[in-house]
Order: structure tokens, then sequence, then C-alpha cells
């Protein structure tokens, strides 16, 4: 019988990488892609804030009727 050997990982073939140049760098695209984003994000949510009625929130038709009979009872 003979014994199965296992493979040398120092003899196997491999590939080799493809080296970097100055012009590509992944990481500094993922970077200015997420700093992107988080600025999108930050101006939604200062447009939504800063944004809305000139005078202020609409009143409900109860309280017109209420400020209108001159009472504060419902």
């Amino acid at each position: 019988m003979t014994e199965v050997q296992a493979a040398n990982t120092s003899t196997a073939p491999r590939i080799a990488a493809a080296p970097l140049t100055e012009n590509d760098e992944p990481m500094d695209v993922i970077l200015l892609e997420a700093l992107v984003a988080l600025l999108l994000l930050v101006f939604i949510v200062w447009w939504t804030m800063f944004s809305g009625r000139k005078g202020g929130e609409r009143r409900h038709e109860r309280e017109e009727r209420d400020d209108k009979a001159g009472t504060d009872q419902p």
C-alpha cells in the first residue's frame, strides 16, 4: 500500500499580485466615497431640520375654533 503525501506548499505555483501604482489605490477611492456619503447625509439632515413653514407648524382645526370662540376647554 502506498502512502498519500501532502502537497508541498513551497513548490506549488503561485500567482503574483499586480503591483500597485500611484494612481491605483483602492483605499483612497473607498475613503473618498465614504466622505461624500457622510457629507450628503449631513446635508440632508441639515436641509430637513431648518426648512419648514415660515409661520411654523400648522395649527389643528380644533385649536383654531377654540381660539375664535375664546375657550380653552376641549
